[in-house]
């Protein structure tokens, strides 16, 4: 079998029907197609520009909507972060945002059993957006790194957690919560700035 780039050709009778022939020969069948190599290639070209183009618009799938969940821990991170950082009010921003960078450290005890503070809260690592405050790792240290940094609250970060967090309960435990900030039991917790904190400390109780 002769290969695409070897020579093909084709014998062509003469019209006087003489015994005349003319020889065409082509080193591939794109020399066929009008233009040759030149008009394949801008062709092929054409076609890879449009399909980008339509990849291109493809639109992610809306994120599914904010849940701040009364269950027991542990809590997971959510994983469209984009939808509880909207409902924080917060905005969304990428995730190399590293202004005025600072950390505190939160520290969780549920019926005097240590709940983790997991990776990821405040991050959407499928839309590569972050809120102002997020975590990196289980460590319990939580960065405060972005525009409005600064302003942002203890309920603001419980919002973005998708864990419930009043005066009463945190998740399912209703029987008593006691915030302590640096130390200090204090009897207004949602409205702790954390840029104003070194570590935080909760303890509720079913």
């Amino acid at each position: 079998m002769t290969g695409m780039a070897e020579r093909q050709c084709t014998s062509v009778a003469a019209a006087d029907n003489s015994a005349l022939t003319s020889v065409r020969c082509h080193r591939s069948i794109l020399d066929l197609v009008p233009g040759g190599w030149w008009s394949a290639r801008v062709t092929l070209a054409a076609v890879l520009i449009m399909l980008s183009s339509f990849t291109s618009c493809v639109q992610q799938d809306a994120p599914a909507p904010a849940v701040q969940r009364s269950t027991p821990p542990p809590w997971s991170a959510p994983r469209d972060a984009v939808a509880y950082i909207e409902a924080a009010g917060l905005e969304p921003q990428p995730v190399s945002s590293k202004a005025s960078s600072r950390f505190t450290e939160l520290r969780v005890i549920v019926d005097k059993a240590p709940v983790e503070v997991p990776a990821y809260v405040g991050i959407d690592r499928v839309r590569a957006l972050q809120a102002a405050v997020h975590t990196h790792d289980a460590s319990g240290q939580i960065s405060l790194e972005g525009r409005g940094a600064s302003d942002i609250t203890l309920g603001q970060f419980f919002m973005l957690w998708g864990v419930r967090f009043d005066d009463h309960c945190l998740g399912s435990a209703c029987g008593g919560v006691v915030v302590k900030i640096d130390g200090t039991v204090t009897t207004a917790p949602h409205e702790v700035r954390l840029s104003e904190t070194q570590r935080i400390d909760i303890t509720a109780t079913t």
